[in-house]
């Protein structure tokens, strides 16, 4: 049997598990089954590796996409530009090389929704997300502000305070990378104005339970379109299930 399975903090929640039950149910697949690790701190990551003999692969979620570098034998090239791992490939002779799906899930879901051409971006949060996120805007020259709670010196990132009316309606694409609202504290939601939010705005918020955030809800009331990470997921997992079966 290969084992698959997702490493993080607080995982009862997770997409992944039943995502890819159904995968397995829906394509016939017996010879695969999916698995929840949760760890308290990444360290631990080095008895699931010395324990787990069958594991073929892993998908990595909050807060664990950058501290997991360390520990892998290789990184992409694309996961070292991002500078983040959300799928480990388990080979046989032992190497664990991560890889960034993340990135293509964006990609492709964000294009469904929004001509990023046309577009200037707000990015909420800093995380391993939030890297894949600016590495696909970045690779489509979309103009974008990265707002954190504790920005970094000399960097480009500005606080939630320095977000101004001009800003907001300038920047129609705001896209969540934060956890906050994520179930079960679901009235939490990122400190923006809604007030200069209206319906040339379009709100993309990479959580996806509940299905509608908080965010979301402000967003929808105050005249924009809104969706949920759930088909950012879809599109990361079928990659992830692509490495693992290269």
């Amino acid at each position: 049997m290969r084992i698959f399975g997702l490493i993080g903090k607080s995982l009862s929640h997770s997409f992944s598990p039943t995502y890819f039950k159904n995968k397995f149910d829906r394509e016939q697949i017996i010879d695969a089954q999916y698995e929840l690790y949760p760890l308290e701190n990444i360290e631990e990551i080095s008895a699931l590796k010395n324990t787990q003999a069958n594991l073929c692969g892993l998908n990595v979620t909050i807060p664990f996409k950058e501290s997991i570098i360390p520990f892998l034998d290789e990184i992409s090239e694309q996961a070292k530009a991002i500078g983040a791992v959300n799928t480990i490939a388990c080979l046989a002779d032992g190497r664990w090389i991560g890889y960034n799906t993340d990135a293509f899930g964006f990609e492709k879901a964000i294009q469904t929704f929004v001509d990023l051409k046309t577009r200037k971006a707000l990015v909420l949060g800093t995380g391993g997300a939030s890297k894949a996120v600016q590495y696909i805007l970045a690779k489509h020259a979309v103009p974008f502000y990265l707002l954190s709670r504790t920005p970094k010196k000399d960097s480009k990132e500005i606080t939630y305070e320095e977000l101004n009316q001009n800003m907001l309606e300038s920047h129609t694409l705001i896209i969540n990378c934060t956890p906050l609202g994520t179930f079960p504290n679901i009235n939490e939601c990122p400190n923006i104005p809604f007030e200069f939010i209206g319906d040339k705005h379009f709100v993309f918020d990479l959580v996806y339970n509940p299905a509608e955030t908080t965010l979301m809800k402000k967003a929808k009331a105050a005249g924009a379109a809104v969706a949920n990470g759930t088909s950012m997921l879809e599109n990361q997992a079928e990659a992830s299930w692509e490495i693992w079966n290269k």
